[in-house]
């Protein structure tokens, strides 16, 4: 992407956001990536890069363990790998040995459904393979603590074997001098020590003419000297050798074992690519994770659609300092692609325009953006910026001269690609002159399709963003009352400067006011009076509105509420019902049981007994249930003589008797021909036929 001038990235803080990108780095590499960050122009590459982090991203919050914990940088071992003769060392060995296995983990990462899931991140190693032999070639040779194992050549594992046997006949030997040294009162306090590489007894300074050998050295009191007893000269000298000897086959080994991983050296060198570009990746989310950074929906064309867009440095000053950041909301499109913004000072108009740009220059270099996911950005091939007192002292330009020259950059390279902001158009210069100017410049940047954001205090600028096709205004809130900027962008209207009201607020003289006023045109002053006056206005209008949806929201609430209270009664009321039908059943179910028992026992005594006129009888009572008639007369009876039958409507509240059964109850509420009548604890439902209305028989004095 080209940008204008060469300071714009500065200006709109994107060097801060790579500062703040480069410490989630660990790597070098990685660290590099963030330094070197560069903005793109090819939507595939900005839709890979954004992809890798929103994925990354995906797998911290889900807490997904992504296997790049090993910090490695080995650009030394790599390079020293690369030359001719080169021998690394055991160390170094197993840092190479931890690149293929981190590389190795990441691989086994990627099983079939993660390389579907997470195809982005999949794609950095797509294209390489992990090499099992690179391991294998080192264990072969190196232990877990980086050492040269004794097996690694039979020639290693001889020498071994001879220094383990000297080194055990010397510790003898000493063993025996020392002991004889103790018992004459030879020895120092140290007793034995190593010195040149070999070992040596401590005695005392006076005593070192009384044992024969090689007197090493002294210590700096002089009170001590370091002896090699004439007995372990031999052995020393032996065990010296075999040492050298070994040395000599460990070094031998150590550049066989760089050879041979040598070969391999294009492949290891794009392991630590990768595990830095992962690194990278990584950093990306985690600082997505800090500024709430989404991924937007990229589109083909040029376009700025934010929803819920924020400056990511001032979110993160905010959030320090516990104070709310207000977001910013605002299209830029083929219809309206320039924006007039205008307000009073220290409104957020600078802010805006600097949040707009910044977010666009991240989301360039393939950084996740803090906007809603429903935001659509479309891709610009170059940035120009204008943005407060540029004087050029290489040139010696006045602001207004280096104002026109930047304005003369714009016009003549401007296009349907570009995303310009300028702040305080035509500043600098006599406001009707400057103002004329800008009028230009605005109507000669639409005529070339350039999208950006203008801000403004001069009224021409406001009035021909409602004429000038492309081109709409757009206002800072600001709250009247107390005097406050509200932070928020106001699509559609200009905005009064509050000049006056300002000043009326804070006190100054009414006089001096009203003289001010009076130098002022009549127009200007009606038509900033006019826009103060629409801006609250809409104020209250969105307040009112707030209240309204507020309103709706808890009307919606309290209608959910009732509709589960009323599912709660509707389903106890099923499933007592559901209860007494089952309890009904039930009695039915026992009764044909036992039916089918005595018919059984009945049918037994038919063929058994001579007597057939008895069975007859039996079954006679069985069937017509002589002994349920005579219990059903008897609750008749009872009802009879408790309550009377009456004439008239029956309605809900009434006391009533079923025909069929002779029960009374109460009646709750009736349902067209239905009726719901409470017979004890239990509702049930009845015909209006089958009922009769009573009333308790009045007791004889």
């Amino acid at each position: 992407m080209k940008y204008f001038p060469e300071s714009a990235l500065v200006q709109l803080e994107f060097d801060k956001v790579r500062t703040l990108l480069q410490e989630h780095c660990k790597t070098e590499l990685g660290k590099q990536m963030a330094e070197e960050l560069r903005l793109h122009t090819h939507i595939d590459y900005v839709r890979t890069a954004l992809q890798q982090a929103h994925e990354y991203k995906q797998l911290v919050l889900i807490q997904v363990h992504f296997p790049n914990d090993h910090v490695l940088n080995l650009k030394q071992e790599l390079r020293l790998l690369d030359i001719q003769g080169a021998v690394l060392t055991g160390e170094q060995f197993m840092q190479i040995r931890k690149l293929a296995e981190s590389m190795s983990s990441i691989v086994r990462f990627f099983d079939a459904d993660r390389r579907v899931t997470y195809a982005a991140l999949y794609s950095v190693i797509a294209n390489t393979y992990y090499e099992k032999k690179i391991v294998t070639l080192i264990d072969e040779v190196l232990d877990e603590a980086g050492q040269v194992r004794d097996n690694a050549t039979p020639e290693l594992a001889r020498l071994r074997m001879q220094l383990f046997r000297k080194r055990t006949e010397l510790r003898r030997v000493f063993d025996r001098i020392l002991s004889k040294l103790q018992k004459q009162g030879y020895l120092a306090d140290i007793e034995e020590s190593f010195l040149n590489g070999r070992r040596v007894v401590a005695i005392f300074a006076e005593q070192k003419r009384m044992v024969k050998g090689i007197l090493h050295g002294e210590s700096d009191t002089r009170r001590t000297a370091f002896l090699e007893p004439e007995e372990t000269i031999q052995l020393n000298n032996e065990v010296y050798s075999l040492e050298r000897d070994e040395q000599r086959e460990v070094y031998k080994i150590l550049r066989g074992l760089t050879a041979d991983l040598a070969k391999h050296h294009s492949l290891l060198s794009g392991y630590h690519d990768i595990l830095g570009i992962y690194d990278f990746i990584r950093a990306k989310a985690r600082l997505a994770l800090d500024i709430n950074g989404n991924f937007p929906m990229l589109m083909p064309h040029a376009q700025v659609h934010l929803v819920e867009a924020y400056h990511p440095l001032l979110l993160l000053y905010n959030r320090k300092q516990g104070k709310p950041t207000i977001p910013v909301n605002m299209t830029l499109d083929k219809d309206q692609h320039i924006l007039v913004i205008s307000g009073p000072n220290a409104g957020g108009k600078t802010v805006t325009l600097k949040t707009v740009g910044l977010i666009q220059l991240m989301l360039q270099a393939g950084l996740l953006v803090p906007v809603h996911p429903t935001s659509q950005l479309g891709i610009f091939r170059q940035v120009m910026i204008h943005i407060g007192d540029t004087q050029s002292l290489e040139f010696e330009l006045s602001t207004y001269s280096s104002h026109l020259k930047n304005m003369k950059h714009f016009m003549e390279n401007a296009n349907g690609r570009t995303l310009f902001f300028i702040d305080e158009l035509g500043s600098g210069s006599d406001p009707n002159l400057g103002g004329a100017f800008a009028e230009v410049i605005m109507e000669e940047l639409a005529r070339r399709h350039a999208f950006g954001i203008v801000t403004t205090h001069y009224l021409n600028l406001k009035i021909m963003a409602g004429k000038v096709k492309g081109i709409v205004n757009a206002a800072m809130g600001f709250d009247e009352q107390n005097l406050q900027p509200m932070y928020k962008l106001l699509i559609g209207k200009p905005g009064s400067s509050y000049t006056f009201s300002i000043a009326q607020r804070i006190g100054l003289d009414q006089g001096l006011i009203n003289r001010a006023r009076k130098l002022v045109d009549e127009g200007h002053f009606r038509l900033d009076k006019l826009l103060n006056k629409a801006e609250q206005d809409l104020q209250k209008v969105e307040s009112k509105e707030k209240e309204l949806q507020k309103l709706l929201k808890e009307n919606e609430k309290l209608k959910k509420e009732y509709e589960i209270l009323s599912d709660k009664e509707r389903a106890q009321q099923q499933y007592t019902l559901q209860k007494l039908q089952n309890k009904i059943k039930e009695e039915d179910l026992n009764y044909l049981k036992d039916m089918e028992r005595k018919l059984k026992q009945i049918v037994i005594e038919w063929k058994r007994t001579e007597d057939k006129q008895k069975v007859i009888k039996q079954a006679e009572a069985l069937l017509f249930n002589r002994k349920s008639q005579a219990i059903n007369e008897k609750i008749k009876k009872k009802v009879q003589d408790r309550f009377e039958e009456v004439k008239g409507e029956v309605k809900a509240g009434d006391q009533v008797k079923i025909r069929t059964n002779n029960q009374v109850g109460r009646v709750n509420e009736l349902r067209g021909k239905i009726a719901v009548v409470q017979i004890g604890n239990i509702p049930i439902q009845v015909k209006l036929a089958d009922l009769v209305l009573v009333q308790e028989r009045q007791k004889a004095e």
